[in-house]
């Protein structure tokens, strides 16, 4: 596929993708509200719910290293979901 293609691509690739990720950061936000509640309560933190956040947060990142024509990597919904780029420790 040619540069100029490809550029042209990434224009609707981008704004499908990252419509997805704006309406997605609702749910992370109410997710953060959780876990910060939770975590006061309970003296620990929801760790399934903080993976699940860094799902969302490895999708932005890939979509932004998209947009800025650091990788051609096309980010979810046009490749598959990469779940994690970074592993939480206790």
């Amino acid at each position: 596929m040619s540069e100029r293609l490809e550029a042209l691509i990434r224009i609707p690739v981008a704004i499908v993708a990252g419509i997805i990720l704006y309406l997605w950061g609702y749910l992370i936000v109410a997710f953060v509200v959780l876990n910060f509640v939770y975590t006061l309560f309970a003296g620990k933190r929801l760790k399934e719910i903080a993976d699940l956040s860094e799902v969302w947060n490895t999708q932005n990142y890939i979509l932004k290293r998209y947009v800025i024509f650091e990788s051609n990597m096309r980010p979810f919904p046009f490749t598959h979901l990469s779940k994690s780029m970074s592993k939480f420790s206790k």
